[in-house]
Order: structure tokens, then C-alpha cells, then sequence
């Protein structure tokens, strides 16, 4: 098997899945083996895209920004975008292999699905049939503090200003007692687990470095998040405009290392984190030609990293192989063009260039 491999669809998001977590190669679409076919080589280290959309924007080419990192038949899962609960199901993932899920940080494109991993995908009788099931230990922001100036000066209202910046575990929480109701029902009419119990919540502490919601990302080492069998996972703070906090995420396995940019624009923390990592997942948006209003343009620059600059970030990094994932082009145009991406994130960088796809897997070993 190739080191680096880039298979793209439903098909090959199952093979990995069917392999590592399985074993069995059948996907569904294809023949049964036969008696005289050699038994797959296990995959060990891969990434499937379940979602690469950017934004909260509800288009039909894309979903939202999820990604599965799987270890030896192990799934981590980074963010919870719109219909990643479906694109889970879809890759052939197998919802008893989740045991840990890394938000990167609480914008709602990030987290839209979050709860329906409990709430749906929890809600089964885990003995006969696949499901999540507790613990799930889920890693990810605290409360900011705080809200920075609107921008221009404007004067929006304050949601829920009794607690207007919750961290995670006041939305697990919030969460948990909207869909109280139907979580009652479900064990008193069903006997389903209870879907409330599943999360087991992290809010991730910091360094001591002065970071806050008005200073987000100030120059931060890598530190520890979480470790077990399989890997060990660092993180960093990134800038995404007045997003606080906001993670980078590293996994180093005994098969090598993948790192997850978040949300960021350019950032010395990320280059950092990623050094000598076999594969870097990063967002990229391209502005170039388009049309954007002064507020969405501050947005933009001050909270994304433009396609045209990507490659040298990897570059600094020292990384192998580049995959673009939370994508998404505001040109003339506003689709992605797979070809002038790759020319544009390879300025400044020679290693290999993927621009994502939903449901796209990229095995490493």
C-alpha cells in the first residue's frame, strides 16, 4: 500500500472503515471476495472528509466541516458541521468505534450536528444494533469571557444575556434539556439509552499565557489536550477574528502525525503545531475577483487563510502532503475549480496538494 494514498467517494470512505474497523473489505458495491483473494492490507492511519464546506451557508455541493481521523479502526472526530451525523453513516463509520470527538471552536457551522451524535445517533439499542454509546469523551472550548466590539461600531442586541458566551459544556447542557422531552419519551417508550448521558465534557484549559476574548491567540508552544492506546493529541490557540478560544488540533500515532488548522488565518501558532506532520488539514477561502461588503471582507481577512497563501504555510511546516477542507470560494464565479486551487495552494509549496471532497478518504498507512 502506498504511504499516501487519495481515494475519493462513499466506496472508498467504506473500505477503510470496513477494513479497520470490520474487517471485512465488502463496501456494499463490490463482489465478494473469493476463496483465492488475498485479505486486505489493514489500513492503520487515515482521514475521511465527511463534510468541507465553509460558512453556515446552505448549499447542496457540499456539507459541513467535519473529519474523521481514524487510528487502527479507532474514530476521532474534529468538529460536528450541518448533516455530519448522515455523512458518518454514509462513510461506512461504524458509531461504536466513536469514543472522542474535538471541537475546534463554537461557531455554529462547527457544531450544527454536534448533539445529533447523542440525540440520533445514540438513539438505538446499542446491544443489537450500531450506536453510540457513553462514555464519548468530547474536547473542546470553554466560555470566552467576553464579546468584542461589534464591528463598524454597531450596536446588535446581546443573545441570551443572562449567559451570552457559554462554553461547551453549557451547550451539551442546554442541549441536553431542550430535547429533554423527547429523550424521556424514547426511554420510557422504547427503552433506549439514555442519549443525555453519552458526553463526557473537557472544556480544554489553557496555558498561562494571557490569552482572552480580547486578545485570542497570542504566541502559544503546543500543549497537551488528551492521550490514550492510539494517540496523543496537542493543540494550539489560532486567530479566527474575535473567536475565542479557538483550537488547532495535532494527533501523533505510531504511524505518524495529522494536524487540523480550525479556523485561522495566517498563524505562527499552526506552523508550529504541524511541524513534521505527515498531513495537514487546512481551511483555505479564495476572494480574489470577488465583490464582498466591508463587514463580510474584515470577516474574511481577519478570521480565514486565502488559498493563494496556504501552500507556503505547510511549506514553513515542513509537511508532506496539504488537504483543503473547510473551502469555499467567494470569486466571480463562487464554485470551486479543483484544478486552479491546487495551482493556487501549491505557490510556495512543493509537496502534494488534495482539494477536499465530501466523503473523500486520504489513507497515510
Amino acid at each position: 500500500m502506498s504511504r499516501r494514498m487519495a481515494l475519493a467517494g462513499i466506496g472508498s470512505a467504506a473500505t477503510l472503515l470496513a477494513v479497520t474497523a470490520c474487517g471485512s473489505s465488502d463496501t456494499g458495491n463490490q463482489a465478494a471476495p473469493t476463496s483465492t483473494t488475498a485479505p486486505p492490507t489493514p489500513v492503520k492511519l487515515g482521514v475521511v472528509l465527511l463534510g468541507t464546506r465553509a460558512g453556515p451557508y446552505v448549499q447542496g455541493d457540499r456539507t459541513g466541516i467535519s473529519t474523521a481521523l481514524v487510528v487502527d479502526g479507532q474514530v476521532y472526530l474534529v468538529d460536528c458541521g450541518q448533516s455530519s451525523v448522515w455523512q458518518y453513516h454514509r462513510a461506512g463509520l461504524e458509531f461504536a468505534a466513536l469514543k472522542n470527538i474535538f471541537i475546534t471552536h463554537l461557531h455554529a457551522d462547527h457544531v450544527a450536528d454536534y448533539n445529533n451524535f447523542f440525540m440520533l445517533g445514540g438513539s438505538t439499542d446499542v446491544q443489537t444494533t450500531d450506536g453510540v454509546s457513553p462514555p464519548v469523551q468530547v474536547y473542546g472550548p470553554g466560555p470566552a469571557g467576553g464579546l468584542q466590539p461589534a464591528y463598524g461600531g454597531a450596536d446588535p442586541p446581546v443573545a441570551s444575556p443572562e449567559n451570552p458566551t457559554p462554553g461547551l459544556a453549557d451547550l451539551t447542557r442546554r442541549c441536553n434539556e431542550a430535547f429533554a422531552y423527547s429523550n424521556n419519551v424514547l426511554m420510557r417508550d422504547t427503552g433506549l439509552q439514555n442519549t443525555a448521558a453519552i458526553a463526557v465534557v473537557h472544556e480544554i484549559a489553557l496555558p498561562d499565557i494571557g490569552a482572552s476574548y480580547t486578545d485570542p491567540a497570542p504566541a502559544t508552544a503546543p500543549f497537551p489536550v488528551m492521550s490514550d492506546d492510539h494517540v496523543r493529541v496537542t493543540a494550539t490557540l489560532v486567530p479566527h477574528g474575535p473567536v475565542f478560544p479557538s483550537f488547532a488540533f495535532r494527533f501523533d500515532t505510531e504511524y505518524g502525525a495529522v494536524t487540523f488548522s480550525g479556523d485561522t488565518t495566517n498563524s505562527e501558532n499552526l506552523v508550529q503545531l504541524a511541524r513534521g506532520s505527515q498531513l495537514l488539514v487546512h481551511e483555505a477561502i479564495n476572494i480574489e475577483g470577488g465583490s464582498l461588503s466591508p463587514t463580510a471582507q474584515s470577516h474574511m481577512t481577519e478570521s480565514h487563510t486565502a488559498v493563494q497563501q496556504v501552500g507556503g504555510i505547510a511549506a514553513q511546516a515542513d509537511v508532506p502532503q496539504l488537504v483543503l477542507s473547510h473551502i469555499a470560494d467567494f470569486g466571480p464565479t463562487a464554485t470551486i475549480d479543483p484544478a486552479q486551487w491546487t495551482s493556487w495552494a501549491q505557490q510556495g509549496y512543493s509537496g502534494e496538494v488534495i482539494v477536499g471532497t465530501d466523503l473523500q478518504t486520504i489513507t497515510l498507512r
